[in-house]
Parts: structure tokens; sequence; C-alpha cells
């Protein structure tokens, strides 16, 4: 359990400090050249806190300098304690609540913050799953509505979401999809999944070809009531079921709605807290830690609406 009143939540010395052990645990980089340990600490009345000079290019810059915080006006502890309630808060915390606890001047600036951690939680591992014979299962959800979607029976009108999730590693992956047919799925799972491993699905016609890519394949059918094969109980999706249901908790009862531009930005949330969760041995600090060491070569700018074309 991590004390939420750690002086690096309270103190912007205290999270400079901490924050830059996390980004230079081998010596101040310059983002400029790439200098390791060549660099001073500019001091002056009117110079900010934390600006070092490189010593080799002779630019300034910041430990903050390329990753998602840059050129911020909230104080650095305000983002690592945001990023610290995100990451322990296993169905997520609503930008309002955000708003209210880290007292901003606007509900904007806690929604833009939350997508900028969000950002830094995206993983950019494309190891296929499953490698060495693993099993991993394999399913697809629906939530919320296309925005100008007429509402139909079933899942039509639905944003359409394929996760797969590694039953050995613990690793999830999803994908916004368009629709639920065989040219959208398998084209995905044979990107994402090893030759060698043993997927999982229900009896959904769109994964007909696994058994002909993959080394087994072993179905479950829901629509009979199926949820383990009862001859072999490692035949089933109930793991990546688990899955869903964090995140339709976390989208219906904390994030309420989502527009379809931002879908993929929250499954990487729920992919981050699921492939880093207390069970795998990973503390909330520990969890933390690694959100922000995710914010390194990432940024995310608001994109502001376009009135001149509207006009």
């Amino acid at each position: 359990m991590t004390n939420i009143t750690d002086p690096i939540y309270t103190n912007e010395e205290a999270a400079r400090a901490h924050f830059e052990a996390i980004r230079w645990p081998d010596g101040r980089v310059c983002p400029h050249c790439g200098t390791i340990g060549n660099s001073t600490l500019m001091q002056g009345k009117t110079t900010r806190a934390g600006l070092y000079k490189c010593k080799d290019c002779r630019k300034p810059f910041t430990a903050t300098m390329g990753t998602v915080y840059e050129r911020s006006h909230i104080p650095l502890h305000k983002w690592l304690l945001a990023t610290h309630l995100m990451v322990s808060s296993k169905k997520g915390i609503s930008a309002h609540q955000l708003f209210r606890m880290l007292g901003f001047g606007s509900y904007r600036t806690a929604w833009f913050m939350a997508h900028r951690i969000r950002e830094a939680m995206r993983s950019d591992d494309v190891t296929p799953m499953g490698s060495g014979g693993g099993t991993v299962e394999v399913d697809e959800t629906f939530i919320g509505r296309v925005k100008g979607a007429p509402k139909k029976r079933a899942f039509h009108h639905k944003m359409k979401v394929l996760a797969l999730v590694d039953r050995d590693s613990g690793q999830a992956r999803t994908i916004v999809i368009d629709n639920v047919n065989a040219s959208t799925l398998m084209p995905l799972v044979v990107a994402n999944v090893a030759r060698e491993a043993k997927v999982m699905t229900d009896e959904h016609s769109g994964y007909r070809y696994v058994s002909s890519v993959f080394a087994a394949h072993g179905t479950t059918s829901h629509g009979r009531g199926e949820y383990v094969n009862l001859e072999d109980r490692s035949i089933h999706s109930n793991t990546v079921e688990g899955y869903f249901s964090i995140f339709k908790r976390g989208m219906k009862g904390v994030y309420q709605h989502c527009g379809e531009q931002h879908l993929h930005r929250y499954l990487r949330e729920f992919d981050f807290r699921y492939s880093n969760r207390g069970t795998l041995g990973v503390s909330d600090q520990e969890r933390a830690t690694i959100a922000v060491q995710g914010t390194v070569g990432k940024r995310l700018t608001y994109a502001r609406p376009d009135r001149s074309a509207a006009a």
C-alpha cells in the first residue's frame, strides 16, 4: 500500500527528484544530444527550478522535456498523484473526481490530464502472445454506441472491441474493430498470437480458421450454456471474460460515457492495470513507477476544434 501523503505527492521539489530518479537512473541524459552525466543545474533568481544545461551542446533542458508532462502548467507532484490514483483504482477514476481531489480550475484540465496519463500507459510491445506454446484466449465484446448509428437489435450500432489475454503471462491486449467477421478478426489474431500457441475462443464463426493456423484451437459453445469443456477443463475463455467484466464495470460505473474517438485510450488504461495487477506481483507503487517511465518519448497535445471550418 502506498502512502498518498508521501512528499512526492505534496511537494514539488520532492516530486521532481523522484521523477528524475525514475527517468535518469544512470545519470542525467541530455534530450538534445544524448550526453550522459555531463550537465549542470542552472541557478539564478529568474531560472525555473529543475533546469539543467548540457556542457556538450550547451542547450538547456528539464526532466519533463520529451515526455507527456512537457510544457504542462500543472505541478509535477499533482501529475504523480493523479498517476498513482489512476493506476491503483481497479476500475479507474473519473476526471470529475480528479478535478475535485486535485483542485483544478476546470474539469477540462483534469480530463486532458487523464488522457495524457493513459497515453503514458500505452504499451508498444508487439511480441506475439502465447510464445513457447502458451494459451491465448480471444473474444470480442460490444459497448456504448457508434455516434450517428441508428439503434438496431443485437450489436450492430455498438462499438466493438477484440481482446486477447495470454493465460500464462497474464498480459492483455485489446483492439477497437469495425466489425466481427472473419476477415477482420483473423488477421488481428494472426498478427498478435504466436503460431505455436493454443487459442481458446467461443463458437463464433469468425474464428473458424484458427485451427488451420495455430497449434491448437479449443472452443466452448456459450449458446448451449457451455463455458468450460467438461472433458478438458483447460478449454475455456473465462479469463478474457473476466477482463471484460472489469472493463465494462469501469466504463459503465465510473466513466459512464466514452466517445468512439477516445475508446482506444480507455482500453490502454484497462490493459495496463490488468497486465500489471497485484496477482502478478506488481504493487501499486511499482505500477505507478511503470506508468511514469512510460511518459518518456510520448506527447499528446490538445486538438482544439477548427472553428473556421464550421463557419
